[in-house]
């Protein structure tokens, strides 16, 4: 079984400044990872490299064994991407937004109401179908970015801070939601964030600092490797915040 995401010895700069140093990372099929890092960290950047938004000149990124600088079109088509930034189009209906998704995406008008309904009746918005995205609150909008991300059947999402400036109802449905997705199927997660309380034990986490990775693998193996209490402390030490 190929990895949904294998990035290898990826370094990226900006002029001077090195905003990635040798990053590696391997997230098998049906893995939740959280990429925890602080802002500045390099999580952005990295996301950038995946998806194509930069060109990685050194190492490698493959997406299921398919190398994005030399296969980009299979790669990309194997990810769903909610954004840091919002993109949808507050002027359109939910049904309109998501519709212009899966035509960009070459899915039949017939398929993509299929897939819509499906969706939509996952994250419990169907009554907001046919309403303006502006009408929606902060938590619903990212509820249908991540819908959208699905409809083209990925077999990686990648989400940047997707629940940065939600309340703690909105954070925790996204969570369970997206959590539930990866146990249901073979997709895989990789969750951008610098919330520690968005990791539970059982996980896997990927600590970035500076644009190096200082640590990853289950969140109870880089407790222990750094012998402190919890996920907290071993953040805190390895980034070396004093508490």
């Amino acid at each position: 079984m190929h990895a949904a995401l294998e990035i290898k010895n990826v370094t990226h700069k900006f002029g001077e400044f090195k905003a990635l140093d040798k990053v590696s990372i391997n997230i098998n099929p049906g893995d939740f990872t959280v990429l925890l890092g602080l802002n500045g960290a390099g999580k952005t950047t990295l996301y950038s490299l995946i998806t194509r938004l930069y060109n990685n000149n050194t190492g490698s990124i493959k997406i299921h064994n398919f190398n994005v600088r030399e296969n980009s079109s299979n790669a990309l088509k194997n990810i769903g991407v909610v954004f840091q930034q919002p993109t949808l189009d507050l002027d359109l209906s939910v049904e309109e937004n998501l519709h212009y998704h899966s035509a960009l995406h070459g899915i039949s008008t017939v398929d993509a109401s299929s897939r819509i309904s499906e969706e939509i009746g996952r994250i419990d918005l169907n009554d907001k179908l046919k309403s303006k995205v502006r009408s929606l609150s902060g938590g619903q909008r990212r509820r249908v970015e991540i819908a959208r991300s699905l409809l083209h059947r990925p077999k990686l999402l990648l989400l940047d801070e997707p629940t940065v400036g939600l309340d703690i109802g909105s954070r925790q449905m996204i969570l369970k939601h997206v959590k539930a997705l990866c146990k249901k199927g073979d997709l895989a997660v990789l969750w951008a964030t610098h919330l520690i309380d968005e990791i539970d034990k059982g996980e896997k986490v990927v600590i970035i600092h500076n644009g190096k990775i200082l640590e990853s693998g289950d969140v109870s193996k880089v407790i222990k490797k750094t012998k402190q209490k919890n996920i907290r402390e071993a953040f805190n030490k390895l980034v070396g915040i004093k508490t």
